[in-house]
């Protein structure tokens, strides 16, 4: 079993072992979050209101137990007066031109990056108390709106998380809303830009056959055009921080 805090903020963060995750865990942890975070690897964040879970979410039914083994009781208890949920693990795999992509590596990339975003949505709707403030971020980017060869993949998968972010929005004000999910929850879609991670340094090492855009990314490293983790990091708190706004919401870095 975890331990509990005093805090009455919890926030659920994916991919917190490194980049943007692991920024924006160590940034709630400053402003007094508890963080349960999940990632395939292990964390290096020590911190008496941190919990980490390693579940490859590449195996849909295997995280999903993990998680609600985990975390569901927790997001249920009522000294909860607010909610994050940050959908930031994210899968560049199955590159390369369509005609070669391969199927059950697809399979994984969308389980990533958008069957358990999607799931983790309903998860803290379904599960948080009534009375307590849900922010959601999902983590996007331009790739969700502009083809770039060879990342079919990684394009489609972001474009299905921003337009499942934009229903989930729609269903909260229709009669499809459940009648207990709680009323003070809204969705950000929220593109962080060019940013130094573990992602980017795959992104420039691929081959020109596989990714024509590596070039460019390789261009954006030599002329310190990457930004770090903890300036989108500081951005996604200040939104789960946040009161009022849109049910959805889209907005880029800056």
């Amino acid at each position: 079993m975890f331990e509990t805090s005093a805090s009455d903020r919890l926030a659920l963060v994916t991919g917190t072992s490194t980049g943007i995750g692991a920024a924006i865990a160590r940034q709630l942890l400053l402003c007094g979050w508890e963080v349960a975070g999940v990632a395939r690897r292990s964390s290096a964040i020590e911190h008496d209101r941190y919990r980490h879970l390693a579940a490859d979410l590449q195996d849909a039914p295997a995280a999903v137990a993990a998680i609600e083994t985990a975390f569901g009781a927790l997001l249920g208890e009522s000294r909860w007066r607010r909610i994050g949920l940050v959908n930031n693990a994210a899968s560049v795999a199955a590159t390369g031109p369509v005609p070669r992509l391969d199927a059950a590596e697809l399979v994984r990339v969308y389980s990533v990056n958008v069957a358990m975003p999607l799931w983790l949505m309903g998860f803290v709707a379904r599960h948080g108390p009534r009375g307590a403030a849900i922010r959601i971020v999902n983590l996007s980017s331009g790739a969700a709106v502009r083809a770039a060869p060879g990342l079919a993949a990684y394009c489609s998968s972001k474009a299905a998380l921003r337009m499942a972010g934009m229903v989930f929005g729609a269903e909260l004000d229709s009669p499809l809303r459940p009648a207990d999910t709680p009323a003070d929850l809204s969705i950000l879609s929220y593109s962080p830009g060019v940013v130094d991670t573990e992602m980017q340094l795959a992104s420039r090492s691929m081959s020109v056959e596989d990714f024509p855009w590596g070039g460019m990314f390789r261009d954006f490293a030599a002329q310190g055009l990457l930004v770090a983790p903890d300036l989108p990091a500081a951005e996604v708190v200040a939104y789960l921080e946040s009161d009022g706004g849109e049910r959805f919401a889209e907005r880029k870095r800056g």
